[in-house]
């Protein structure tokens, strides 16, 4: 069997996206979620990890340029793989860093390009937000939280496509 050249290898290998967000919670222990004005759901801030950068770089960048806050970083909480979906032809690998307690959300300052409002929720209230992938991812999130472990959640336990 002859060797394929590189380009052609790696042409053929299956294409993946990736993203990166953070878990922060108030002390009240309220979940901090994100409206985006391009969608209909509410998330987490964050979004794709650009070429040539790590996950938990996106995760500070995004956190910045959407919050306008410094993220000192965090334990990965959660890994979802969602499936190809809608406009989006690749499959989808995020990463749910922990963001911490955010004691005071004087200094947020939205992204107003894409995102309309932020608030802090209970679990409940946020399930009523979230479509099922990412109420799955909440409460990966809260299990990786109370355990010290990070969850891996396969698409047939992550509640649908996103």
């Amino acid at each position: 069997m002859a060797l394929l050249e590189p380009d052609d290898f790696y042409a053929q290998l299956s294409k993946v996206l990736a993203g990166a967000g953070a878990f922060f919670t108030d002390p009240a222990d309220r979940v901090l979620l994100v409206k985006p004005n391009y969608r209909d759901h509410w998330g987490w801030p964050g979004g794709h990890v650009d070429a040539g950068e790590a996950p938990e770089e996106a995760c500070g960048r995004e956190v910045a340029e959407e919050l306008g806050l410094k993220w000192p970083g965090g334990p990965l909480l959660v890994v979802q793989w969602v499936p190809a979906w809608g406009d989006r032809p690749f499959p989808l690998v995020h990463f749910l860093f922990d963001g911490g307690t955010l004691h005071d959300a004087s200094g947020i300052v939205l992204q107003a390009e894409e995102l309309d409002e932020y608030g802090f929720f209970t679990d409940e209230e946020a399930v009523s937000l979230l479509p099922p992938f990412l109420v799955a991812r909440l409460r990966a999130a809260r299990e990786a939280r109370r355990t010290g472990r990070t969850v891996y959640l396969p698409p047939d336990q992550a509640g649908g496509p996103a």
